[in-house]
């Protein structure tokens, strides 16, 4: 729940921010003088409005983007920046090892996430695997096994 929450919010953040530019531009900006009731758009008729309005839509698409590019790449349990990217699998043994994946890991050990190296057949999701309790499973392997003394 928290990981949906923080993208709503960043994505409310950005697009109040992105609002206001938009009020400051149309605020800044005269509109057209009256011809017989007829008030003509300003975009599309003022050339220096329109630029102003496409570099706004612009700045709008790469702020989403943004968005959902760091979104992906953060702890679905405590929303830090996922970290250590490790190679896996080759090409040249791809039968024996898979596909090459990149995994990231949530340094406090959540989960990983593990997506493809090379997108062949159109966009795959990534897949994240949480983990349940890594530091009880790491400890395990130093202790002796039940009933041995």
């Amino acid at each position: 729940m928290r990981y949906c929450g923080y993208f709503a919010a960043k994505a409310m953040g950005a697009a109040a921010i992105l609002y206001g530019l938009l009020a400051v531009l149309n605020f800044a900006w005269p509109p057209e003088p009256e011809f017989y009731g007829y008030h003509p758009p300003r975009f599309g008729y003022n050339l220096w409005y329109t630029l102003l309005s496409g570099l706004w839509f612009i700045l709008c698409s790469a702020a989403a983007y943004a968005i959902v590019w760091d979104q992906r790449y953060r702890c679905r349990v405590c929303l830090r920046r996922l970290r250590m990217p490790v190679e896996t699998g080759s090409w040249s043994r791809m039968l024996q090892l898979g596909r090459p994946r990149i995994e990231y890991i949530c340094i406090y050990g959540h989960g990983t996430l593990k997506e493809e190296e090379l997108q062949i057949c159109g966009r795959e999701n990534p897949q994240w695997k949480p983990n349940a309790d890594m530091w009880e499973e790491l400890c395990a392997t130093g202790r002796e096994p039940e009933g041995k003394s």
